[in-house]
């Protein structure tokens, strides 16, 4: 019962401002039945849990729904170097990867290897994926992706968000628990 009250006392700070849109890396059509954002931390151990059941979730519902356009996945930089130090520098490496096309597989590599996020880790995912390594770099040490990440940092504040992970499904924030079954039925019985 109080969970229901601390969700009535914060108001529409449970609400996303800022809807997704062509400018957000994204795994589905905006259109969907379903959007959900999240607010993400590549170092974070609740991050890491939250990827692979978002990974499982997106899996299920391909298989329950092949037909439809059911499910769109986006995903939103919200590093907390005050916890994770390395944190902002994987954002800026997921974001150079995605400025050459590999955002996604950069995404999965860094959640897949949260222990080892340092410089040198870095470069050896980009170089795994083929990137231009002097472009890459180069983003890297002139910090070209920070306004990006900034920009996901201030929309996620504007909509309450304090601490990653956070997901919002269809604009709404997700309160309840991060298990497979929840999740999955608020994604199967979501109203567009």
């Amino acid at each position: 019962m109080s969970h229901d009250i601390s969700i009535e006392a914060s108001g529409d700070r449970n609400q996303l401002v800022l809807p997704p849109s062509n400018r957000d890396y994204r795994q589905g059509s905006l259109n969907a039945k379903v959007v959900l954002v999240e607010y993400g931390d590549y170092q974070c151990p609740q991050c890491g849990e939250l990827h692979a059941l978002i990974k499982t979730i997106h899996e299920q519902i391909d298989v329950t729904f092949p037909e439809e356009n059911h499910l769109c996945f986006v995903f939103r930089q919200f590093p907390q170097p005050q916890i994770y130090p390395q944190a902002k520098k994987a954002a800026e490496a997921a974001l150079a990867a995605g400025a050459q096309g590999q955002f996604w597989q950069m995404h999965n590599i860094l959640f897949d290897h949260q222990q080892a996020l340092g410089n040198g880790y870095l470069v050896e995912y980009a170089n795994r994926l083929g990137l231009n390594i002097p472009q890459f770099l180069r983003e890297m040490t002139r910090h070209v992706h920070v306004d990006r990440i900034n920009q996901d940092i201030e929309s996620g504040l504007r909509s309450g968000v304090t601490t990653a992970p956070a997901l919002f499904v269809n604009g709404d924030r997700y309160v309840s628990r991060w298990n497979m079954e929840q999740l999955m039925a608020v994604i199967t019985t979501a109203n567009p």
